[in-house]
């Protein structure tokens, strides 16, 4: 007698349990857990904590009970010191984007081709990124000495028959000395960024062009550039947030000064949080800070959102 398979079936029940695509959403979220608690611990929580804190007029001591509201923000706004390291951060991001990445740029398209040592030039550009800010810091305090028998850049100066400058304590041109060691010291990221996105770039269509008769230039511009532009986005993307969270470098070598001739945003935020207790007014600096972050880093979005050449996304 042959069996009905629809009986045998109720007889015996599949196990019941979860399916494959939730056992492979509980396995995502066991692993994604860890991080989002550490990201909810010490990112979200801080920037509420902070947003609550701004408000007050609170020393650190004990808690914060008086409450003054938006005042914090309007004496910030107001502070000739803030609008001096806002314009000194726009300064940076403008040399930033106008010599650093153009010239990283060019660096990366020469050692990225058949140029002889071009593995040593990478890694003589990209060492300095490695090293500590702190280090870099005091590297270059040592290198701007105003002692020519001690400042290696002002004993070349004084050889050559020209006096020696005090880089760090000229108001003139402080912020500038700040600039070269940062460009310095974040120049061979840049170039290592500019070098992926060359990497992924097809030889045959520049040997197309050649062919074709494009010279190098027209090679460069046509071609090379545009076909790195996610990069592009990206590399000034990361240059101005950077250049408005900068810290370490400035403070380190200066200390915002002289007179806040090198004063950053930073370096503000730093003065009066951890320099003069005043936690209240500092944190109203940070939560400025981030929403300049997140609003920059919008608005950038937005308007560059454009397909890559490369992939099409």
């Amino acid at each position: 007698m042959q069996s009905n398979p629809a009986q045998e079936n109720s007889l015996y029940p599949k196990p019941s349990g979860l399916s494959r695509k939730a056992k492979d959403r509980m396995v995502i979220i066991l692993f994604l857990f860890p991080a989002l608690v550490i990201f909810l611990l010490f990112v979200i929580y801080p920037i509420f904590r902070s947003t609550y804190y701004s408000t007050f007029d609170w020393k650190g001591l004990g808690e914060a009970t008086k409450n003054i509201g938006l005042e914090n923000y309007r004496k910030i706004l107001i502070d000739t010191v803030f609008q001096k390291s806002v314009l000194n951060v726009v300064i940076i991001i403008v040399l930033s984007l106008v010599l650093q990445l153009p010239a990283a740029i060019i660096l990366s398209t020469m050692v990225a081709r058949d140029l002889p040592g071009r593995a040593l030039f990478r890694t003589i550009f990209f060492l300095p990124y490695v090293l500590s800010e702190v280090n870099a810091a005091i590297m270059w305090m040592l290198l701007y000495n105003p002692d020519p028998e001690r400042g290696f850049i002002n004993g070349i100066l004084v050889a050559l028959g020209v006096n020696p400058v005090n880089w760090l304590a000229d108001m003139n041109i402080v912020l500038f000395a700040v600039f070269v060691v940062l460009t310095w010291k974040y120049f061979g990221f840049h170039m290592l960024l500019y070098l992926t996105g060359l990497q992924n770039i097809p030889t045959e269509i520049e040997e197309a062009a050649r062919m074709d008769g494009a010279n190098s230039f027209q090679n460069f511009w046509y071609i090379t550039l545009p076909l790195l532009s996610g990069t592009i986005r990206t590399s000034v993307q990361m240059s101005v947030l950077g250049s408005i969270q900068q810290f370490i470098l400035v403070w380190v070598m200066t200390k915002g000064g002289p007179v806040n001739a090198s004063e950053v945003m930073a370096t503000y935020m730093y003065r009066f949080g951890f320099v003069r207790f005043q936690f209240g007014y500092g944190s109203a600096v940070a939560i400025i800070m981030f929403l300049v972050c997140v609003i920059f880093s919008l608005l950038y979005r937005q308007l560059t959102n454009k397909p890559d050449y490369l992939t099409g996304l």
